[in-house]
């Protein structure tokens, strides 16, 4: 299940190390969608 979720989140929610976000000045909503996306990948793997 975790793995179609993680597939969803590449497809649907936004790479910030792509646009270099520094982690410093992230907003709440950008370190929630970083804390979702590593609690998906993290039970997929």
């Amino acid at each position: 299940m975790f793995k179609i979720v993680a597939s969803l989140n590449k497809i649907l929610l936004p790479s910030f190390s792509k646009r270099r976000l520094d982690m410093t000045k992230a907003k709440k909503w950008q370190m929630a969608i970083i804390g979702w996306r590593y609690f998906v990948t993290k039970n997929s793997l």
